[in-house]
Parts: C-alpha cells; sequence; structure tokens
C-alpha cells in the first residue's frame, strides 16, 4: 500500500515538474537558449551527442533533427516514460550524469542543461563527460544560478529569503557560475561562459513560485502563513498583469582534448 502510494505521488510530482517545464520551455528566450547551446556544441552530422538529464526528451528530438545521432539521458524512469510517449523514434536510456553507459571516447557532444544544480559532486559528472568525449568533442552545460532568481514582490526581504532557502536545498545550487572552473578543472580545453537572462510575465510560471515556496516553508524557513501571503501577492500581480521572474542562466562551452594516460 505504502508503495502504491509512494507511486502515485511520484507520479504527481512528475507531472507538475513536466507542466513547469513545457511552460518555460515554449518561451521564445528558452527556444533561443536552445539552439545557442546546440550551436556550440559545434554538431557534426551522424555523430553521437549526448543530452544528460534529458527529461521529457525535447532537446533529444531537436538535436536529432538537426542530423546527429542523439541520446537522452536521465536517471528518473517516469521522466523516461514521458520522454519515450512523446518521442517514441528517439533513443533514451536511464542512467545518472556520473555513470554514463558509453564507451571511453566514444561520443562527439555532451550536452547537460538544468542538471548540474542537483549533483552532490559536479567534478564527478565533468570526469564522466571526459571519459566519453573523444578528443576535439564538445561539451556544453546550461543552467541557472538558484541563488540570483530575480522575483518582483511587495516584501523583497521575503522574497530573498524564500529563494535562498530554496536554494540551500539542491545539491549545488551555484553550479551555474562555477561552470568555467569545474571544466578548466576537468582538464578541458577552450573554455567559454555566457549569461543569458530570461525573462518571465507569463501566469503559466506561478507553479515555478510554488515550487519554491512550498519547500521553504518545509524546511522551516518561512511561515505557512508568511508563504500563503507571498505566493497569493503573486497570483495577484498575475491577475493583474504585473507578474516577473528573471532568471540568468549560465552557458559554458569547451572542447575535449586527447586524454594522456
Amino acid at each position: 500500500m505504502a508503495k502504491n502510494q509512494e507511486a502515485v505521488e511520484k507520479h504527481r510530482d512528475t507531472k507538475a515538474l513536466l507542466s513547469v517545464l513545457d511552460a518555460a520551455d515554449q518561451m521564445p528566450s528558452a527556444t533561443r537558449l536552445r539552439a545557442r547551446s546546440y550551436e556550440l556544441l559545434s554538431l557534426v552530422p551522424d555523430s553521437t551527442v549526448v543530452d544528460v538529464g534529458c527529461g521529457a526528451g525535447r532537446a533529444v528530438a531537436e538535436l536529432a533533427g538537426r542530423g546527429v545521432h542523439a541520446v537522452g539521458v536521465d536517471p528518473d524512469q517516469w521522466m523516461l516514460g514521458a520522454a519515450r510517449e512523446r518521442w517514441p523514434a528517439a533513443e533514451f536510456r536511464e542512467a545518472g550524469a556520473e555513470d554514463l553507459p558509453f564507451a571511453d571516447g566514444s561520443v562527439r557532444g555532451y550536452r547537460a542543461d538544468k542538471v548540474f544544480h542537483v549533483l552532490q559532486e559536479p567534478g564527478r559528472a565533468v570526469a564522466e563527460a571526459r571519459r566519453i568525449l573523444c578528443p576535439g568533442g564538445r561539451i556544453v552545460l546550461v543552467g541557472q544560478d538558484w541563488d540570483a532568481l530575480m522575483i518582483d514582490s511587495d516584501d523583497a526581504a521575503l522574497t530573498r529569503t524564500i529563494v535562498h532557502a530554496r536554494a540551500e536545498l539542491l545539491g549545488t545550487p551555484r553550479a551555474g557560475r562555477q561552470y568555467r572552473n569545474l571544466l578548466l578543472d576537468g582538464g578541458f580545453s577552450d573554455v567559454s561562459v555566457e549569461v543569458h537572462t530570461s525573462v518571465f510575465t507569463d501566469p503559466k510560471m506561478l507553479s515555478l513560485l510554488t515550487r519554491l515556496a512550498e519547500p521553504a516553508c518545509t524546511s522551516g524557513a518561512v511561515g505557512r502563513d508568511q508563504a500563503d501571503e507571498w505566493l497569493a501577492e503573486q497570483r495577484r500581480r498575475a491577475e493583474a498583469d504585473r507578474f516577473l521572474i528573471a532568471i540568468p542562466f549560465f552557458v559554458a562551452a569547451a572542447s575535449a582534448s586527447a586524454q594522456t594516460y
């Protein structure tokens, strides 16, 4: 009975997360950001490109449409189920970023979007990326800095508390600003870093704020009344077309040189 309840809750949480991701992915700024990440991969026709933490698989399908053999990898079987349902012609595998199911030097491109902030040891994931990439292969990391979310609110102090409290519940919430050093430490060359700020004013993104406030409340960083009033204010803003979230996304790219043993 407990396992069935756990499965139901997991399915519900996955659907809620997919709703947030779908709303964000359909924004023009997100479409441009994905296109930029593909450009930085310097795609070679028919080569293998891995999208790590692929979620529901949108990038895998888009990469395949650009003429490469795209493979989506994700540790979440529920997400992979959604990906396979949405993109039945695409290839997906269940695995974590620290242990990828590819031979040494067998991959030409590696992409991870909104992944490294949930990892406890992102350096291990970078080392694994380095292992599977061939000489000259490209790695592109995309992700937000969870301490840097900007949300317009009447209560700036409470907003900062909620944002920071939610950030501290993640594995590596400031991974975005660490991308450059992670890649350099991992032996990559030609490292570049860009920042693209996405601005969201669509009420569909209210669900993201719920996913910020509820964990902050559960952790004890803010009280139930505070969280409820903050969310109510954001709903009022959305109804009055005064809603705004700005999220800076770091985009880092680098090349793999020949391994030395």
